[in-house]
């Protein structure tokens, strides 16, 4: 799946790699929900660092269509609630 993280690129994520990343997606979304800035900042950097890591990286000049874009890694509380399905921001993993 190509996955675009905003302001940063493209990266190629195998399927088999989305339940490892929906752990850390529902805890994000219940950090947000209880409002728990410092943890959601901590999950969110661990969320995009997943993805970079079990990723890869796609050429800068590459654009793919993306099946799911995450936010910056300094992207706010508020803006991540703006992204948000019903299911957080891996919808269907």
């Amino acid at each position: 799946m190509i996955v675009r993280i905003m302001g940063e690129g493209q990266v190629d994520v195998a399927d088999s790699h989305f339940p490892q990343l929906d752990k850390l997606d529902d805890d994000l979304l219940a950090e947000m929900e209880s409002g728990d800035g410092p943890g959601f900042r901590r999950t969110l950097h661990a969320l995009l660092a997943q993805v970079r890591e079990l990723g890869t990286p796609l050429p800068d000049d590459s654009l793919e269509p993306s099946e799911l874009i995450l936010p910056a890694p300094d992207a706010t509380l508020e803006e991540v609630r703006e992204l948000l399905g019903e299911d957080g921001l891996i919808p269907g993993a």
